[in-house]
């Protein structure tokens, strides 16, 4: 029910098991032709700012803004639904799973819940998805691969020569920065993460804050924007009139990343999450090759 469950599935090697998917799992490719059981509540296009006050408004009332298909659900009769309970705004939420199940007349799936507050407990949800399908296995070589890769970046990380301060900037009107792994995967890159915590929300923030902090690094990923749909909106930023004045501007180091298909989704691919970051912070150190399709540098 939610894309990073659908990545942790297919990593694990059981998409040829799947049935069924959210209407944001896009990835692998080919999951696209599965049937979808989920859908929003508000529209989703707009700017930054439309699509938050469209969220709060919904929120403010107490109501979920995804709902589940229950009928589509009784069809498909799944005997596992993997879902979320760590944000009811960027995926949908235990809460609507589990009223959509006692829906259902004739399938009583087992519902395995995940709650990735920082990078520890996405490999607790491997694992948790990899117990609930009956193949531990299977959780334990894929987290182990992951945490090799990630250790070898965070080792060669850790010996840079120095460490570039860095602003992470998750949604753009209103600013948010990026909190829960992403102060984590910053500092393994070599960072030194001036907003949010390790294992807490992301944090609001002001402009004025990060014109007082002055980044070195502005890296902006927003939560379910790409690359494209994120620059029609960095004129938010740049047209500041203290935008110009800023150390990470004038010294060219203003970066945007797919958020949606890497920092947003707390799955395998927080792995290529890093080496993206790896590579904008230390560009003489790391090179994945990333460049241009998981992020650009950002000209105003």
């Amino acid at each position: 029910m939610i894309a990073s469950a659908t990545e942790i599935i297919c990593a694990l090697g059981y998409e040829s098991d799947m049935i069924g998917r959210s209407h944001e799992c896009d990835f692998p490719a080919s999951i696209k032709d599965l049937p979808v059981c989920t859908a929003p509540k508000f529209n989703v296009e707009g700017t930054s700012c439309e699509i938050d006050q469209r969220v709060k408004a919904i929120v403010q009332d107490s109501l979920s803004v995804y709902r589940v298909d229950a009928r589509i659900l009784d069809e498909l009769q799944p005997t596992h639904i993997v879902t979320q309970s760590q944000c009811e705004v960027c995926a949908v939420s235990l809460k609507d799973v589990e009223q959509a199940v006692c829906e259902l007349t004739s399938s009583h799936p087992r519902i395995v819940s995940l709650e990735p507050n920082q990078l520890s407990d996405v490999w607790k949800d491997i694992k948790r998805v990899a117990d609930a399908l009956g193949d531990s296995e299977s959780g334990d070589r894929l987290t182990a691969r992951l945490q090799d890769r990630i250790k070898a970046i965070a080792e060669k990380g850790a010996s840079v020569d120095s460490r570039p301060t860095v602003a992470c900037v998750e949604w753009i009107d209103p600013l948010m920065a990026g909190g829960n792994w992403m102060p984590e995967l910053i500092e393994m890159a070599g960072g030194v993460n001036l907003f949010g915590e390790a294992g807490k929300h992301s944090p609001w923030m002001t402009f004025e804050e990060m014109v007082e902090k002055d980044p070195d690094v502005i890296f902006v990923s927003p939560c379910g924007f790409d690359i494209a749909r994120t620059t029609e909106e960095m004129h938010l930023l740049s047209d500041k009139k203290e935008w110009q004045s800023l150390a990470a501007v004038r010294n060219g180091r203003v970066h945007v990343a797919d958020g949606n298909a890497f920092f947003n989704r707390p799955g395998p691919r927080l792995v290529e999450s890093l080496e993206i970051l790896a590579e904008v912070l230390h560009p003489e150190r790391f090179n994945f090759g990333h460049h241009g399709s998981g992020w650009i540098r950002y000209e105003s």
